[in-house]
């Protein structure tokens, strides 16, 4: 007799808990945004504090540094401008309280350019031009700082497909979906880690989180260059067992992918992450292959077939389940 493929929605765990599994809270919008921006969440109370300025300029977009810096050194020589129109005859060979002259001659000491036109006069413009000059210097040295580590900072270029499949892969139901390295370069000692997130009531009837882990065929290869198929086998002991489309929406069911390694050109650890919803899922379908071979003999991937799906002649996990029904009905 065929077995049923009907189970609960959430994996084995307490008598209280299972007797709550039926209360499912309301969809919700997904937990972790699929965008490469860092910050995508909305939190409401969180401290902020000075000592996150460095990550904040490290992930802003470059217009947005570009910007920033730009005002930051405009307002730097307005008020050491203003400083030195306190003494309107502080400056040799500039117009007296002119601002113009101030600002730029401003300019020529944070930057240490020192034409000759524009020079401080007195004790007070020296003093202010002093200030100046050891606050030009750290500024320069902090800003190429943070320039240079942006620029050395690894990043990832994984491609990952934009459906996941469930479909009968080697004789087994199995979820997968695949990724590629868009560099033209090796990455070493690759991981990989899947795991579901999904929502559920307690007795008490509060809504909560819950992260499972899922077994993978093959979690880590030694060199990443190309593609990789991540594939899960989805039996009795997977969360997927059971489960449906509409189960899985219920529960606000999220697949969350995170791929690591050793990127040979930055000699250091690089991360990629992705994620999937209920509707990138895909039944009964096969991805295509993407290596194919030139008119030479030579093996070909063909990164523009990446995503595409094809069908196949193997039975509808549909109608399996239909099978399954009624030999139990």
């Amino acid at each position: 007799m065929a077995q049923s493929v009907e189970a609960e929605p959430l994996p084995e765990c307490s008598p209280h808990v299972r007797a709550a599994e039926s209360k499912w809270s309301q969809p919700l919008p997904p937990l972790f945004p699929r965008t490469k921006t860092p910050g995508a969440f909305n939190i409401r109370g969180r401290r902020h504090s000075v000592r996150d300025v460095y990550h904040w300029l490290l992930t802003v977009s470059w217009l947005t540094f570009a910007g920033v810096g730009l005002a930051a050194y405009l307002v730097s020589n307005a008020l050491f401008a203003l400083l030195y129109l306190f003494d309107p005859h502080g400056i040799a060979g500039a117009r007296p309280g002119n601002f113009a002259d101030a600002f730029f001659f401003s300019v020529e000491t944070i930057g240490t350019i020192g034409y000759g036109v524009l020079a401080p006069r007195d004790l007070y413009a020296n003093i202010v031009m002093t200030g100046e000059n050891f606050f030009g210097l750290s500024f320069i040295a902090v800003a190429t700082g943070v320039i240079f580590a942006r620029v050395s900072r690894p990043t990832a270029r994984v491609m990952f497909s934009e459906n996941a499949l469930i479909t009968v892969h080697d004789g087994e139901t199995t979820l997968m979906f695949r990724a590629a390295n868009e560099r033209a370069n090796r990455v070493l000692e690759a991981e990989v880690s899947v795991s579901i997130t999904r929502d559920f009531r307690t007795v008490e009837g509060k809504s909560m989180r819950r992260f499972e882990e899922l077994k993978l065929v093959r979690s880590r290869s030694p060199l990443f260059a190309l593609t990789w198929t991540v594939l899960h086998i989805i039996d009795e002991k997977s969360p997927f067992y059971g489960m449906t489309e509409e189960g899985l929406l219920k529960a606000s069911g999220q697949i969350l992918v995170v791929l690591s390694g050793m990127d040979e050109t930055f000699a250091q650890r690089i991360h990629a992450r992705h994620s999937y919803l209920p509707e990138d899922l895909v039944w009964n379908r096969h991805f295509a292959d993407v290596i194919t071979e030139d008119e030479h003999g030579r093996r070909l991937v063909d990164y523009t077939r990446f995503h595409e799906l094809e069908e196949e002649g193997e039975p509808s996990l549909t109608r399996e389940v239909e099978a399954a029904d009624r030999s139990l009905g």
